[in-house]
């Protein structure tokens, strides 16, 4: 019976969701424009959802079979037709009810390749009477597509593609900027943000911009840091606009249609780790955004972090929902945040539909830095992940674990909230990626978030950038270990190679290529002149070896730009790789935002080895987000264990999992083909130090 009460309420609450995926497409990155990630289907249920099997399984080629590839993509499903990329980021069309291969677009082929890829995390539709366009964004180029044949649409931009660093100013030439999540569809527009540097190295501006879907011509542009004469230019050091790159759209946004308002939330100022050249609270880094979506004008903002020193930028696009007050319907937009909060407000004043309260904070001590006085928290609803690492939350799964995590606990910084970064170290929780990631959360007409959480804690360590002892290890400090670490370690989590002993794997020549072109998840660094390559290169190949080529050991070291830089983005686990934290360390939850209350919370993933040994489920880190169906199902991949689950809306209960050829790290997609429910997950590994994969899976009921 309560699942009864719980379809027919959706039932009637249908007319008054914004946008809900229907007709069974998925026809919009994560289901609508809104950003519900909410299907209407209703086949699948809790009662049968056990009946769950493969309808089919599409494996590509074998990309990369050391872990570095991964597939983030949310696809498309239109007409009968799956769209979506692969883990070398080709375009692909699918039969959604058979998975059979269509059509493939190589987006480089017959232009140059000398950009990495990147990631993609989706694909954008527009269609106006017989004339339909995937757009499609790879590297720093956004390109349209006929969904009919999967050629160029060669009347946009050139040869089928905008080059997105066009009209950033020319430094941004050699700069990294990628279109890494679709932008949204507005009328006759394609809005777009894009992932760019985040520093030490020179990181480009990150404006948003809108162009004509027809053309690719930019029809208007908002400058998220400002210009003298906009709003907000006293916010940062005079001319801070033509020095200080970053303040992007990078995770996606969320359109009003019927209202005509577009929703961007912004990251952080480059450098993350330190503002010193971007005193001020840095307007309008680390907002939300609502602009006239024809026009681009701002029409309000709220700023999540002011002077950001924690990478805290807005993980994911904001979901645009209905809430109910004393009777009354409030059009709302919530957005997660890495550090684990929603915050509520009415779209169209941008009124706070729950208090936020501006907390005192600590000051930093790091040279040249003045962090701000105080940030914004909310009063409701509680945060979805702990907001405090103390002494009696170490994990002590083992006695040997907690004496190693307690060894280093005490040489680090006491934990607080945004406690600045330092040289002794300071613990990031939740960490850097979330908290709220960029698989988002789910909505449902009823006014519930489900939003997945991560509980794993970082730890950054500032260097002094100025005791570099050759050029190339300058170089290296300021540009490289920020991924591969300041001893060039890698991170088998990140998915980021070891550089140490390149010089066994890789030829001068090729390393020096690899700086200069960029390859896969790695930029290229353009910016970068052939002096600095080769002092670059000839550190990486000699640093181990002791015989220091001229241009790394012994030539003049040139003052850095910043005089910080960090050790890299370091997960604090131990020794057996279990975070260093007690559990639960990944999470599902169930928020009333009518109310503010949570409905349930429950772990999501657990390690095998240590459910064999009794320990309840702990949860594990996760990646891709939540699908809401009207069902009263959420399904959700994500987990380090590599299984596809589905929950039980009303309670948080496992109802169903299924093992996947390779981790689901993207937010599947809900669909219907001839009056069949499916739900599909890219498949692609990767991350967590996990195997890559190349597969799409689809499920559906036993015929």
């Amino acid at each position: 019976m309560p699942h009864l009460r719980f379809l027919l309420f959706y039932a009637l609450c249908f007319t008054a969701f914004v946008e809900a995926a229907s007709t069974g497409n998925w026809s919009s990155y994560l289901g609508d424009r809104s950003s519900s990630q909410f299907s209407e289907l209703m086949q699948i249920t809790p009662a049968n959802v056990d009946q769950l099997e493969v309808a089919w399984t599409w494996q590509g080629d074998q990309v990369d079979p050391g872990g570095y590839s991964q597939i983030q993509c949310n696809p498309l499903v239109i007409d009968g037709v799956l769209y979506g990329t692969d883990a070398k980021i080709d375009l692909i069309a699918l039969d959604a009810a058979t998975g059979e291969l269509l059509w493939r677009l190589d987006p480089y082929e017959g232009l140059q390749d000398s950009e990495g890829r990147g990631v993609n995390r989706g694909l954008a539709y527009w269609k106006d009477g017989d004339d339909a366009r995937i757009l499609f964004g790879v590297g720093p180029y956004l390109l349209a597509v006929d969904p009919g044949s999967g050629k160029r649409i060669e009347s946009f931009g050139d040869r089928g593609r905008i080059n997105l660093k066009a009209d950033l100013g020319a430094s941004a030439s050699g700069l990294q900027v990628s279109a890494n999540t679709p932008g949204v569809v507005f009328e006759d527009l394609i809005i777009m943000g894009m992932r760019v540097g985040e520093g030490p190295a020179p990181a480009a501006p990150g404006p948003i911009r809108a162009f004509d879907v027809r053309t690719g011509e930019l029809v208007w542009r908002f400058n998220t840091i400002p210009r003298p004469g906009e709003l907000g230019y006293d916010t940062w050091p005079e001319d801070a606009y033509q020095t200080v790159g970053g303040a992007n759209v990078w995770a996606g946004m969320s359109v009003d249609v019927e209202r005509g308002i577009v929703f961007c939330p912004t990251g952080s100022a480059a450098f993350d780790f330190w503002g010193g050249e971007r005193l001020g609270s840095n307007l309008f880094a680390n907002c939300l955004l609502a602009l006239d979506a024809r026009t681009g004008e701002r029409l309000w903002h709220f700023q999540f972090v002011h002077h950001d020193m924690w990478d805290r930028d807005l993980p994911a696009p904001p979901n645009l929902l209905t809430v109910r007050r004393e009777g009354e319907s409030i059009p709302a937009v919530a957005q997660i945040t890495k550090s684990g909060h929603v915050f509520l407000f009415n779209r169209v004043t941008g009124d706070p539909l729950f208090p936020i309260e501006e907390v005192p904070v600590p000051w930093s001590d790091l040279r040249g830095e003045q962090a701000w006085p105080t940030q914004p928290l909310p009063t409701k609803p509680e945060p979805f992940a702990r907001q405090l690492f103390s002494a009696d939350q170490i994990n002590n799964i083992s006695t040997e674990s907690y004496r190693e995590i307690l060894d280093r606990f005490v040489t680090v910084r006491p934990h607080t909230p945004f406690m600045p970064p330092s040289k002794e170290g300071t613990i990031i929780f939740p960490g850097f990626d979330g908290g709220g990631e960029w698989g988002g959360a789910a909505v449902d007409p009823n006014g519930i978030l489900y939003v997945n959480g991560n509980e794993m804690p970082w730890i950054l360590t500032m260097i002094d950038a100025t005791l570099a002892e050759s050029e190339g290890q300058r170089l290296y400090l300021q540009n490289c270990a920020g991924c591969h670490g300041a001893q060039r370690e890698g991170s088998v989590a990140q998915s980021v190679p070891a550089l140490a002993g390149i010089q066994d794997r890789m030829t001068w020549e090729e390393i020096d290529s690899r700086i200069e072109k960029g390859k896969g998840v790695m930029p290229a660094f353009g910016f970068f002149d052939e002096q600095d390559r080769r002092a670059l290169t000839d550190y990486l190949v000699s640093v181990d070896s002791g015989d220091r080529h001229a241009t790394a050991g012994t030539a003049e070291v040139s003052p850095p730009k910043r005089p910080w830089t960090h050790t890299g983005y370091r997960r604090w686990v131990d020794s057996n790789g279990y975070p260093a934290v007690k559990p639960p360390w990944g999470t599902l939850n169930a928020i009333d935002l009518n109310s503010g209350e949570f409905l349930w919370r429950t772990t999501l993933g657990e390690f095998p080895e240590l459910s064999e040994k009794g320990i309840p489920p702990t949860g594990t880190e996760n990646y891709g987000g939540p699908v809401a169906t009207a069902g009263g199902l959420l399904f959700i991949g994500a987990s380090k264990d590599q299984n596809f689950r589905a929950f039980d809306a009303a309670t948080g209960e496992e109802l169903w999992k299924w093992e996947l050829p390779a981790g689901g790290y993207a937010t599947p997609a809900c669909y219907e083909v001839d009056g069949k429910q499916f739900v599909v997950i890219a498949c692609g590994g990767g991350k967590m130090g996990t195997p890559s994969g190349n597969a799409y899976v689809a499920f559906a009921l036993k015929e």
